[in-house]
Order: structure tokens, then C-alpha cells, then sequence
């Protein structure tokens, strides 16, 4: 795995506007980055990210049955108990899922380590799936990476196939929908709707606060139409607490990703994975948190349930500093993580997405960060397959 400086395209900024990737820069800042990229062999993908991935994803759902029969399991993942029976019972169907990522540290040597599985809300969806795609062939086009360069990413591909698949059982009206005000989730969204469209599935778009309840306790559009399928960008957690949140169970919704996410986007889902599948060697030892934490003498990483893109994150080091981050999940439960940290490149400290389409391995994107914390400022750096 190498860092390999590259001249960015002179016409990027133009393309991402061009392709509707309107959040290409933050604050002023690059967010998508192309004066490098992440070189990896062939070798490096499928038997240190690739195969791994795969495995990881069927150990954690494996544990989706245990935790929905176990009140106890449930009450530790701070899960509320007036959804327990409807996250269930969408196990029990067979609702389906989508996609999901998972955050990997890796730097070529050793075995992949999983730092958390983002499986409810994942983002950086447009920008590894279709632009870095985008960025490689024309690259390639114009010289700048030899014929023959790859890169592990067939996630539009396996999304669009997934879409024709869910068309054949889905209830309809299909609406996406995600909070008014995010320009990165209204990409997203568009992006997937755009997607479902390119599988026949026609879909609707409505901002989470334009849906109501009816009285008669069914979700509706601003037309009181009633949806019947719901992808929203808008975490399950928060769904269970909004003051509609009471009315799901009973309401006929069917959520993508379907309720039962609840427990594989939830940060305790680390430390049940190391209880079932201790010394693996692609999971770090994790815990929940208790009065007398379980020692982890050479550092650990504090982290709510309950959070996104690296916020209220706490490092302790094996030098014994910390670093930290600020953030809104001041109240969650938290669990505690062996410190692994990331490895340090040139440009920054680079975090592995590696993305699941239903139940495949799909591709991945690379983040990187100045410090330890991949946060949602992070440049997404693109990748290719060298070798």
C-alpha cells in the first residue's frame, strides 16, 4: 500500500458540479482529494480487505438472532424496549437490506482491523461507488495511470442489481428521503434514488420533516398519500426517539435499512463480537464500559453507542496523551476499544470504508484525516488496484 502523488485533473471541480457532487468542498476545503491516491496490489484487496470484509459481515449477522431473543443484550445496546418487538419481527421476515460499510485499519502489512461497522446511514456512498470510478478511468484516458489500472469498486453495479432485486417485493409508494438542510445526504439520496431508477424502481423524494402521520397512524407524503417504502438517511436511533417515533410498529412502514440495523450500526455490536469471536484476528479486543473498565494497558478508544463520523471519540494512547473529539452523543452508554491506532502516510492517517452490498463485498473508499480521528471532514482520497 502506497501513497502516490498525482496531478489532479484541471477540469475536477467542473466535473463533480457537472455530476451533481456539490459537496466536493467543506468549509472551503477539498473534501474530495486527487493530488494522491492509495495504490494497493492485487493481493493487498482480496485476501487483506476483500475476504476479510465478507467475514466480518457473517459473524455480525450472525449475532442479529442472539441479541433480538435476549432482553439482556437489547438493554446494553441501549436499544428502547417499546421497539424490541417490531426490530424483531423484521428479522423474522426477512425484511432486506441494502448496504452498509465498515471502517478497517489497515496500511498493507498485518491483518485488517475493524474500528466500527457504519450499517444504518453509511455515506461517502457517491463519491467511492461512482466519482473515483469516474476519476480512474479518465486518468487512465489521459495517461496519467497506465492500461490495466484498477481499482476494487463494483458498488454501483451490485447497488443497481440490489434495487432490481427489492423492486419485486417492496410496497409501494417508494419514497427517499433524508434531513432538508444536508447537502452531502440530499447527494447521497439522489444518488441511490438514481440508482433504483437505473433498476426500473420508480421512487419519490421527500424531506424527513415533510412526512406526517395520518390518523389512522400510517406515514404520508405531502400529498397524504401513505408510503409504503421508506429509505431514509436518518439514523434508526433517532427515528425511535422523534415524537412520531411511537407510531412505527403499528404503521406498516417498511424501512430500509429495515429495523433489525438497529443492532449492527449500534457500537456495541464490537464488543459482542470479540465475546463470541475473541482473538480474531481482524477484531480488537472491545468492552463495555463499566465502573472498573476492563484494563487495556496499551491504550484504548472510548466510543458512544451511539454516534457518527468521529464524534465524541476519546484516545488514550499507549504513551498515556489523549486525543479527542467534541460532539452531540454526550448521553449514550459508551464501550471501550484495544487502541490500534491508524498508520501515518504523508499526507495524514488514511481509514479503510469497505462497503457490503447486501450480503457482498462491494468496493471501497479511503479517508483521510490530518489526526488520529477520521471525521466528517476527512478528504475521501481515491484508490487503484497497481499489480
Amino acid at each position: 500500500m502506497q501513497r502516490i502523488p498525482i496531478a489532479p485533473r484541471s477540469d475536477w471541480q467542473f466535473t463533480a458540479e457537472a455530476h451533481g457532487f456539490r459537496f466536493h468542498t467543506i468549509d472551503d476545503d477539498p473534501y474530495w482529494d486527487e493530488t494522491a491516491y492509495y495504490a494497493f496490489s492485487l493481493r493487498q484487496v482480496e485476501q487483506d480487505i476483500e475476504d476479510p470484509t465478507a467475514e466480518i459481515h457473517q459473524m455480525a449477522m450472525a449475532l442479529v438472532s442472539d441479541v433480538l431473543r435476549s432482553e439482556e443484550l437489547l438493554t446494553k445496546l441501549a436499544i428502547p424496549a417499546s421497539h424490541w418487538d417490531w426490530i424483531a419481527d423484521s428479522w423474522r421476515q426477512g425484511q432486506p437490506h441494502l448496504y452498509g460499510r465498515m471502517d478497517l485499519a489497515y496500511d498493507g502489512t498485518g491483518p485488517a482491523k475493524l474500528y466500527e461497522l457504519n450499517y444504518d446511514t453509511p455515506t461517502s456512498l457517491y463519491e467511492a461507488a461512482f466519482f473515483q470510478w469516474m476519476w480512474l478511468e479518465q486518468q487512465i484516458e489521459r495517461g496519467a495511470l497506465p492500461n490495466g489500472t484498477d481499482q476494487f469498486n463494483s458498488i454501483q453495479d451490485k447497488i443497481v442489481l440490489a434495487f432490481a432485486e427489492l423492486a419485486k417485493e417492496l410496497p409501494r409508494p417508494f419514497y427517499f428521503s433524508a434531513v432538508r438542510g444536508s447537502v452531502e445526504d440530499k447527494g447521497t439520496v439522489d444518488y441511490l434514488r438514481d440508482c433504483a431508477q437505473q433498476a426500473g424502481l420508480a421512487a419519490g423524494s421527500i424531506a424527513i420533516e415533510d412526512i406526517g402521520l395520518s390518523t389512522t397512524g400510517t406515514f404520508t407524503d405531502l400529498s397524504d398519500i401513505v408510503i409504503g417504502t421508506l429509505f431514509k438517511l436518518y439514523p434508526l436511533e433517532d427515528l425511535f426517539a422523534d415524537h412520531y417515533g411511537v407510531a412505527l410498529p403499528q404503521s406498516g412502514l417498511q424501512l430500509i435499512e429495515p429495523p433489525w440495523k438497529s443492532v449492527l450500526s449500534n457500537k456495541g455490536i464490537l464488543p459482542l463480537l470479540w465475546e463470541r469471536f475473541e482473538g480474531h484476528p481482524n477484531l480488537l479486543p472491545a468492552y463495555f464500559e463499566a465502573t472498573n473498565p476492563t484494563p487495556l494497558a496499551d491504550g484504548w478508544v472510548r466510543k458512544p453507542l451511539f454516534s457518527r463520523e468521529g464524534a465524541n471519540i476519546l484516545i488514550r494512547t499507549r504513551e498515556g496523551t489523549t486525543v479527542q473529539s467534541d460532539g452531540p452523543y454526550t448521553e449514550a452508554p459508551h464501550i471501550r476499544q484495544a487502541y490500534h491506532p491508524l498508520t501515518r502516510f504523508e499526507g495524514g492517517y488514511p481509514l479503510i470504508g469497505s462497503w457490503v452490498v447486501g450480503d457482498t463485498p462491494a468496493g471501497m473508499g479511503v479517508r483521510e484525516d490530518a489526526g488520529l480521528i477520521t471525521r466528517d471532514t476527512s478528504r475521501f482520497m481515491p484508490h487503484a488496484i497497481i499489480g
